[in-house]
């Protein structure tokens, strides 16, 4: 019997034994950190814990009456002998050893805006970093032992917002063994007394894209930077105290702010709201459906190097009502022998010499893209005694990218917008944006499949005697020929 009985107490010890102990979070056995070293540690006992303590080297440095801890702890560089012990209410005590390394270098917070002793408008620009022997893992803003604002990396880049006075900033970081580093900076913030003024455009307003932001800005500190803002994005930069630039936005409602900061890290604001109307004014020439009009011209020699290529089959059928948008599209189709060999067709409009602007609008589809060696959307102009040649070209096997015509120079450049195989069996929205001075041809911008980017290159023109305006497109074939079809779709040309 009483075997029994100690072997039940025995068990009864064990299990007691299996959950009791102290577990320490922070620092971790044999790692390497400054002073202070940020202790983190807790205990449990199937009696209640009533005190932990740390002991360095055998002294001790800390305790508490609690079953945890988290504090910080300075420490001499060097290796240190760490001891985290317990006691639970009858007397058992618990304890975890471990060896760590105190480090001479330690770590720091720079807080680079604003000074310290400033005078600043609200809301404060504040931008940190923290550097340390380990990583820093987080850093955290306190405005007047207020937390404004944590981020789990080594730098911070944010606004506070404060009441006119002086205030105490604490920008603190942590790194991977619980280090803890600081830096205050003391800020005195002041009434704001800037303003931005932007002349143009106006609030409210409805324009056309790329539209002109003029603006200025004051404030009784030199202002020292300026940017403006398109729908949170930030699309121009500068330091001065005015700027004067073009902006591009797609058509629609958009939020425009233009921002300026002075010398004391203070800014200042201007917000608008414009409208981006379509590009066409209403007193634009605008022919629709080309596509379906008859009078196609065509020619298959001409439309190689240097107007004197092979041959290639063609053909073309209009009124498709599969695949169409409209329910007529145009099925344009190339085969041959001759690798390389291609074919032009266009429609001619009219003349009108006095044009100097045009939107060439479409929807293509293919089913086998990956034959094609590009596809040529063009505009010619002639206006009694210039030629000008808006050429364009998705050059799908030749650098996949597209190419704009330069006259002068009778060569195709390559641009850096990109034109892979266009996706089969699904139709692609193209516009092109041109216009035009007395002697020069310009690519304003390209619109594919809902993305605009912006050209603005600009080629010499060449002489002539003729008056006409057209559209034109052209299918190149691949190095073994291979038969293809694109249907073309809502074919417009706007001009003014």
């Amino acid at each position: 019997m009483q075997n029994a009985i100690r072997y039940l107490i025995a068990n009864l010890m064990l299990a007691a034994s299996a959950f009791a102990g102290v577990t320490i979070s922070s620092p971790a056995p044999g790692s390497t950190a400054a002073s202070p070293i940020h202790f983190v540690a807790s205990a449990s006992s199937s009696a209640p814990i009533t005190a932990m303590r740390i002991y360095v080297d055998g002294t001790s440095v800390f305790t508490t009456f609690t079953n945890n801890l988290d504090t910080l702890v300075p420490m001499s560089v060097g290796t240190h002998s760490v001891v985290v012990q317990a006691w639970d209410s009858t007397g058992a005590v618990f304890k975890a050893p471990e060896t760590i390394i105190v480090s001479s270098t330690a770590g720091q917070v720079t807080v680079s805006s604003p000074a310290n002793n400033a005078t600043v408008g609200s809301p404060i620009p504040l931008v940190a970093s923290a550097s340390g022997p380990n990583p820093i893992t987080a850093m955290q803003l306190y405005l007047d032992d207020q937390l404004q604002f944590t981020v789990n990396a080594a730098s911070i880049n944010t606004q506070v917002a404060a009441n006119v006075g002086t205030h105490n900033l604490v920008v603190q970081a942590w790194d991977t063994t619980g280090a803890v580093y600081k830096q205050p900076v003391t800020v005195n913030v002041s009434a704001s007394s800037g303003v931005v003024n932007v002349t143009s455009p106006a609030n409210n307003v409805t324009i056309a894209s790329p539209f002109q932001v003029i603006a200025s800005a004051s404030a009784s500190n030199p202002i020292t930077a300026m940017q403006i803002y398109l729908d949170g994005q930030l699309v121009f930069a500068n330091n001065a105290a005015s700027l004067n630039t073009s902006v591009s936005a797609s058509t629609g409602s958009h939020s425009l702010v233009v921002q300026a900061w002075d010398s004391s890290g203070a800014f200042y604001k201007q917000p608008l709201t414009i409208t981006v109307s379509s590009s066409v004014p209403p007193n634009a020439i605008v022919q629709s459906q080309i596509q379906s009009m008859s009078g196609w011209e065509n020619c298959t020699v001409c439309a190689g190097a240097g107007g004197n290529g092979s041959p290639a089959g063609f053909s073309v059928q209009q009124f498709q009502a599969s695949p169409s948008l409209s329910g007529s599209s145009a099925q344009f189709n190339i085969w041959g022998s001759t690798p390389y060999s291609d074919v032009l067709w266009w429609k001619q409009l009219g003349g009108n010499d006095g044009i100097a602007n045009f939107k060439y609008d479409l929807d293509f589809y293919m089913t086998q893209p990956q034959l094609a060696q590009a596809l040529e959307f063009d505009v010619n102009q002639s206006n009694g005694y210039t030629k000008f040649i808006f050429g364009t070209q998705c050059n799908i096997r030749d650098g996949g990218v597209w190419d704009i015509w330069d006259t002068a120079g009778g060569a195709w450049r390559h641009t850096n917008i990109a034109c892979p195989p266009p996706a089969a069996f699904t139709w692609h929205h193209l516009t092109w944006e041109f216009t035009r001075n007395d002697n020069q041809t310009i690519y304003v911008a390209l619109t594919f499949d809902g993305v605009k980017q912006y050209l603005n290159q600009a080629y010499w023109a060449m002489p002539v005697s003729a008056s006409e305006i057209n559209v034109a497109f052209q299918m190149d074939g691949d190095y073994a020929q291979h038969p293809y079809s694109v249907w073309l779709d809502n074919v417009t040309l706007a001009y003014w």
